[in-house]
């Protein structure tokens, strides 16, 4: 595997391969010396043209723990600012001596465009492209299912609640292929002007009302972002309405299962998508989620740069 862009480009086998693979990367996080030479003298570099903590930052350190040398490129101090396209600024890189661009970008299809279009050999892996793709926030969410609601390697059966601003969310769409491919029970919830058409082609059932998918007593319920960023041009979106029909509030907490997961990709606005209480309530896997996006990107960029994981 060359690039890693969208979960379409993965079968059942190469994702649970992935799976398998970080974790057993996690356990070198554990370790006192938490690092490996696999990925020693190569460059490795985070073209990121928008905002992020958890990606970023993960994305760094998981190519420390290997051994590559990192490079974070901050597009408001670089050439972009002058008006460099994103095909000069990547060769650019691949000059300099990239062997992998990771980048997340504003456009859907960016990252597509880099790998397909002859621009640059380098391997790319997507962090991120407009309302597109997270193919890497996928598989860590998919890793954090396994780890808590079942011990086989997919997840056959398994009962995911994905609740929230669908229309804008890159998150939602990759988990819906991936959970899909995994053979999770997948559905969707959703304000009717925040749930995209097509989306229960893409395997997932839709739900009207919260409390109604909540009655259907999933294992998972992830809950999304809402992107407020995009929502001006949404003049039926209320932070009022949106709390009360969509919000992981105490009353909707306590229809909870005992053994339901709680799940968000982050950041978290707390108050609004997911109360204080759901976010830090036992049940809440947010903070696993960060710590297996660490294993997942090892595994990834392992895999892009050369072939199988070892130990």
């Amino acid at each position: 595997m060359k690039h890693l862009i969208s979960v379409r480009d993965l079968t059942k086998d190469s994702a649970v391969a992935l799976l398998d693979s970080a974790q057993q990367l996690s356990q070198v996080n554990q370790r006192t010396v938490k690092s490996l030479p696999a990925l020693r003298g190569k460059t490795v570099v985070n073209l990121f043209y928008e905002n992020s903590t958890r990606t970023r930052i993960s994305f760094e350190i998981a190519a420390k723990r290997l051994s590559a040398d990192v490079i974070n490129f901050d597009a408001q101090a670089s050439s972009t600012s002058k008006g460099e396209s994103l095909k000069d600024t990547a060769q650019t890189l691949e000059a300099l001596g990239a062997a992998a661009i990771i980048i997340r970008h504003p456009m859907s299809g960016a990252a597509h465009a880099l790998a397909n279009r002859g621009w640059v050999s380098a391997s790319i892996i997507n962090a991120g492209d407009g309302r597109h793709e997270h193919p890497t926030q996928a598989l860590l969410d998919s890793l954090t299912i396994r780890q808590l609601k079942f011990s086989g390697s997919d997840l056959t059966g398994v009962k995911v609640l994905i609740v929230g601003d669908l229309e804008h969310s890159r998150v939602a769409r990759s988990n819906i292929l991936l959970l899909s491919l995994l053979g999770a029970a997948v559905s969707v919830a959703g304000p009717a002007e925040l749930v995209p058409e097509g989306i229960a082609a893409m395997g997932a059932t839709v739900y009207k009302s919260f409390d109604e998918a909540l009655a259907e007593q999933p294992d998972v319920v992830m809950m999304l972002r809402v992107q407020l960023e995009r929502m001006q041009e949404n003049e039926a979106f209320t932070t009022r309405d949106y709390i009360k029909n969509w919000s992981l509030d105490q009353t909707r907490l306590a229809q909870l299962g005992k053994e339901t997961v709680i799940m968000h990709p982050g950041p978290m606005n707390r108050g609004l998508e997911i109360s204080n209480q759901a976010a830090n309530d036992p049940r809440s896997a947010v903070l696993r989620q960060v710590e297996n996006g660490l294993a997942v990107r090892m595994a990834v960029l392992h895999r892009v740069l050369s072939g199988e994981v070892t130990n």
